[in-house]
């Protein structure tokens, strides 16, 4: 008889079946064992009778600890009251009696669960979480194959870095000098959108930067997107259109696992095309007028993202930044003084989860923005020939997984989103 996966238990009503798993939790009424498995896919209560089955059998369940992995036959039948299955268990072979789980039903503080997040992972929450990440990236995957993107790989050892080397891990690179982990692929997506037109990327950069807040962490996933022939209107429809057919995804494929994180839905059902745009300028009358003390020419804080979207269903556009404060690449408007920029903000406190902008394709503009930014020209000589054979207008931007991920989940904390977190006091396990 071949194992099925959990969920698709409902399928296999009135049949006898076997699975396999562990037991996360039970209990005994003296002639009942009730026995809650999961294996991965989803989540099942299995009924042992005594009455039901041998002797040896109902000895074994005696020998269950929390975690035992198990190898179990039965029937599926629906449950009298609820819309769920169970399993009316028939064998039952113990493949290992796991030791006694650290993990109890108890309250445990985050660095207890931190130190002990290889098994924190199977708990109910985390399993949902990491359910709700591989949905999103699924329909990431998804909405930019459907629209003609190619899949790059960037690589993570550089050079160079796309704004200054202050918040990124340095290494001795042989016998050239120093190299860095990536903090983003973008300078070399936008090299392959002279090949393929739309590309993309998708993989774990890395940030230096000693920051202790909910929204940070120092090794994260990204996904940066750089698209031939968009100017900066095109390129926010685009990322518009893409966080919308995620939060449909997320919505219709993970009911499930949001009510187990008790996620409350409706203001995701709320969200609705085109988002909210401001310009930075409206931005900060408008947190000034909220309460705000931030200034005409500064980036937003946490608490400004937060406060900015506080009325909002959907998620902020700010668009077109002081250039002063925005990075050497980034196209300019007539003025020269704004940046062609966005970072999109997610409501409910959620913060920025978008950062894009119209790249500059003009070479001596470049090169004037590369020695005003004091960046050693050197290293930038193969991205200014990019501007030196057939440049075009071309925009890009990128998603940071966890905070998308978190939003999704109503998570608050970023170390949440991630299976192994890597924050500037942990590296472990």
């Amino acid at each position: 008889m071949d194992i099925i996966s959990l969920k698709n238990a409902s399928s296999h009503a009135g049949k006898a079946i076997k699975i396999a798993g562990w037991v996360f939790n039970f209990r005994s009424s003296g002639s009942i064992y009730f026995l809650q498995i999961r294996d991965g896919s989803g989540y099942i209560q299995a009924i042992v009778s005594k009455d039901v089955v041998s002797s040896k059998i109902w000895d074994l369940c005696a020998k269950i600890t929390q975690e035992t992995s198990v190898i179990l036959e039965g029937e599926i039948t629906k449950h009298p009251k609820k819309e769920e299955y169970e399993l009316q268990v028939k064998e039952l072979e113990i493949v290992q009696v796991a030791e006694e789980y650290p993990i109890s039903k108890k309250e445990h503080g985050p660095d207890f669960l931190l130190d002990n997040r290889h098994l924190w992972l199977r708990s109910k929450k985390q399993w949902a979480i990491q359910k709700v990440r591989n949905t999103v990236i699924n329909g990431i995957y998804e909405f930019l194959n459907n629209d003609g993107f190619n899949k790059i790989d960037s690589p993570i050892l550089t050079p160079n870095a796309c704004e200054g080397t202050t918040t990124l891990f340095e290494l001795e690179y042989f016998d050239l000098g120093k190299a860095y982990l990536s903090q983003s692929g973008q300078l070399y997506l936008e090299a392959a959108i002279y090949s393929l037109g739309k590309v993309f990327d998708f993989g774990p950069v890395f940030r230096a930067e000693k920051s202790k807040t909910r929204r940070h962490l120092t090794e994260f996933w990204m996904m940066d997107a750089e698209m031939a022939f968009y100017d900066h209107e095109m390129n926010m429809k685009m990322q518009e259109e893409l966080i919308y057919s995620i939060i449909q995804k997320v919505l219709k494929e993970c009911i499930q696992e949001l009510e187990i994180l008790e996620r409350d839905i409706e203001p995701l059902k709320k969200i609705k095309l085109p988002f909210t745009r401001l310009t930075h300028n409206e931005a900060v009358k408008k947190l000034q007028k909220l309460g705000s003390d931030i200034k005409d020419n500064e980036d937003l804080g946490g608490d400004d993202e937060t406060l900015l979207t506080k009325d909002s269903d959907s998620p902020v556009f700010v668009d077109k930044w002081p250039a002063e404060i925005k990075s050497f690449y980034m196209k300019r408007d007539e003025s020269d003084k704004l940046a062609l920029c966005d970072d999109l903000i997610a409501p409910e406190g959620f913060g920025e989860i978008i950062g894009g902008s119209q790249r500059e394709d003009d070479y001596n503009t470049l090169e004037k923005r590369i020695k005003e930014h004091k960046l050693p020209a050197k290293d930038f000589e193969w991205y200014l020939d990019l501007r030196k054979y057939g440049s075009v207008p071309h925009s890009g931007f990128g998603i940071g997984l966890e905070r998308l991920v978190g939003w999704m989940c109503g998570t608050k904390h970023i170390r949440e989103t991630i299976p192994f977190p890597r924050l500037i006091t942990r590296l472990k396990p």
